[in-house]
């Protein structure tokens, strides 16, 4: 299987955001941190995280770039249980199982940035995997080696979900 893992080159993420991500975090998309925000609205540190980070799931941190990785499932069991952690702590998700599945969800899409087809395969690898702005946040494209991508949308099911978690913690 492969993840997303966070790469700094320089230190323009210190800069760019408000956290930075240490470089070798895993990483998801991080649309979740802005679910109760107007993209239009966004400005400065948090309007780039949105247009163009990749949340570190350690450190809750933004990265610019990250790595497409292979990962075992132990390693995707951790990141699960790692983000479902930060979600009970830093978000107060109501209970461990919905930490978990919205963890899940979020690990999923990842995943899913991470298997464009296969005429993409030889770029995959390159540094030019960036989020790049949307008409619906929830869903994301992806820019690779110049050309947009769009990654698969996540179901109504799921930003439901996700957003009762979220609106249950405010």
């Amino acid at each position: 299987m492969k993840l997303l893992r966070t790469i700094r080159l320089d230190p323009s993420d210190t800069f760019v955001f408000e956290q930075a991500a240490e470089p070798g975090e895993w990483a998801v998309s991080g649309a979740f941190m802005f679910w109760n925000s107007e993209p239009v609205a966004l400005e400065g540190k948090a309007r780039s995280a949105f247009r163009s980070g990749f949340l570190g799931v350690s450190t809750l941190g933004w990265s610019t770039l990250v790595q497409i990785v292979d990962a075992t499932e132990s390693d995707r069991l951790a990141l699960v249980d790692r983000l479902a952690e930060q979600l009970m702590s830093k978000f107060g998700a109501p209970t461990r199982d919905d930490a978990i599945a919205a963890a899940e969800e979020e690990i999923a899409f990842a995943e899913s940035l991470c298997n464009q087809p296969s005429r993409y395969a030889d770029r995959r690898a390159s540094l030019h995997l960036k989020t790049a702005p949307c008409e619906n946040r929830f869903a994301h494209c992806v820019r690779v080696a110049g050309q947009s991508l769009r990654a698969r949308s996540r179901s109504s099911r799921s930003k439901a979900r996700t957003s009762s978690l979220l609106k249950a913690s405010a």
